[in-house]
């Protein structure tokens, strides 16, 4: 029997197919705690489980990852949720499931998330939803006229997926005026929410009177505000030329409306003192000259009062093996820290040999905190590694920034520099 813990947020509708699943299967699911609806889990740990940091994500107690929606939940599921041992019904299922993805899923998104403050509504946008989903609704009605079920004679993981994506527009969006065309869809849907195993999972399903409200998207209000008091406080020009109509700007769908409405991040840097020192300067210095030259130049040019030097050495060397591998391992971490990229330098070195290395750098940035606490964007890789902040007054010091960005010396266990990776 499988089991294993789920990564979720709470109410997760996507969620909901794995463990409807698992109702059905009898597989033992612990469901993850502190995960929150449009935060990607960065932490490292993570990460190196799954790779795109989204939920839900299972990993089973045999230490199995397994992501998206749809797979876990055929991961969980039972042969009869499968289909059966048919393979004409296995195809089966799996053409609905993939239904539910590409001709339900986009629509109910972009008709509901307005309702629950996801994004910000767009009148068009909505309108062509509802025609979208009145043409998928159709044919899942023409489907549904002569059987109970997607496939077969018995519950399949067809109608879970299909019916958990259906969920936020019979709760909220399809009235009785929108759904009276597709009675079948509806007495099949009433069919799949009332069963004991389903109802387990999302509880007592109401379906929807009247559509909901759009509501405010968070942030949206202080935003528009300021735009109100801004046109207030300019003044208006005389005799002004008219300007050119502008032309209408393409419409984004409900995934491009979802990242357009997410709100700019703060300079993490922003409340600390301005430096003399032109960190961009000595980087094209640095490129464009030997190290010979660099070197002192940095030294020449390093602000002690307002950077810092830190030392990062990598916790795990036990599990490095290639040492290409250790070098794109070096090389994810810079191109995930692309905002931190204007505000710190760092030369970071593998030593010794494929199955016998180890990772080590040396770090400057703006600052004398640690700098990857300051934003959840440069969380994900940092933990990995000890953090030594150092003396940069110290001849020990000025010896090791020698070494680095020069790409010489050995580490600890005498396992000489081998490759180096540079963030600037």
């Amino acid at each position: 029997m499988v089991s294993g813990k789920l990564y979720t947020y709470p109410g997760n509708f996507r969620a909901f197919k794995a463990l409807i699943a698992a109702q059905y299967s009898g597989a033992k699911v612990e469901v993850a705690k502190g995960f929150v609806f449009g935060e990607t889990n960065k932490s490292d740990a993570f990460l190196k489980k799954f790779p795109l940091g989204k939920v839900p994500a299972f990993e089973s107690s045999e230490g199995a990852c397994v992501a998206e929606s749809n797979a876990i939940a055929w991961f969980l599921a039972n042969e009869q949720l499968r289909g059966g041992s048919g393979e004409l019904a296995h195809a089966q299922v799996v053409q609905w499931m993939a239904f539910a993805e590409s001709e339900l899923l986009p629509a109910v998104c972009a008709w509901t998330f307005p309702m629950q403050g996801i994004i910000q509504q767009n009148k068009a946008t909505c309108e062509r939803a509802k025609e979208e989903l009145r043409r998928a609704l159709a044919a899942l009605d023409a489907h549904l006229l002569p059987r109970t079920y997607l496939v077969g004679e018995r519950l399949t993981l067809a109608d879970v997926v299909v019916c958990c994506t259906l969920l936020s527009a019979y709760q909220l969006a399809m009235d009785p005026e929108f759904r009276r065309p597709f009675g079948n869809v509806t007495r099949w849907f009433n069919t799949i929410v009332n069963q004991p195993q389903v109802k387990a999972v999302i509880g007592q399903v109401k379906l929807c009177v009247k559509p909901a409200e759009p509501q405010p998207v968070q942030g949206a209000e202080k935003k528009d505000k300021k735009k109100d008091d801004k046109k207030k406080d300019t003044p208006k020009k005389k005799d002004a030329p008219k300007k050119k109509e502008a032309e209408p700007k393409e419409e984004l769908d409900a995934a491009e409306e979802v990242a357009a409405a997410e709100p700019k991040s703060k300079d993490p840097f922003a409340g600390l003192p301005k430096s003399s020192w032109d960190m961009e300067d000595f980087k094209r210095f640095y490129s464009n000259n030997d190290e010979d030259k660099s070197i002192p130049y940095f030294w020449e040019k390093f602000d002690k009062e307002n950077y810092s030097i830190w030392y990062c050495e990598y916790k795990y060397p036990e599990e490095l093996g290639q040492i290409f591998m250790s070098c794109n391992l070096v090389g994810g971490m810079m191109q995930r820290l692309e905002k931190l990229r204007k505000n710190a330098f760092s030369s970071v070195v593998v030593f010794g040999e494929n199955n016998n290395s180890s990772i080590s750098g040396i770090w400057v940035w703006r600052g004398h905190e640690l700098a990857f606490p300051l934003s959840p964007d440069w969380q994900i890789d940092f933990e990995s590694y000890d953090w030594k902040k150092l003396d940069a007054n110290s001849a020990e010091t000025k010896k090791m920034v020698e070494a680095y960005f020069k790409w010489e010396g050995a580490d600890a266990k005498g396992r000489k520099a081998n490759q180096g990776k540079i963030f600037k």
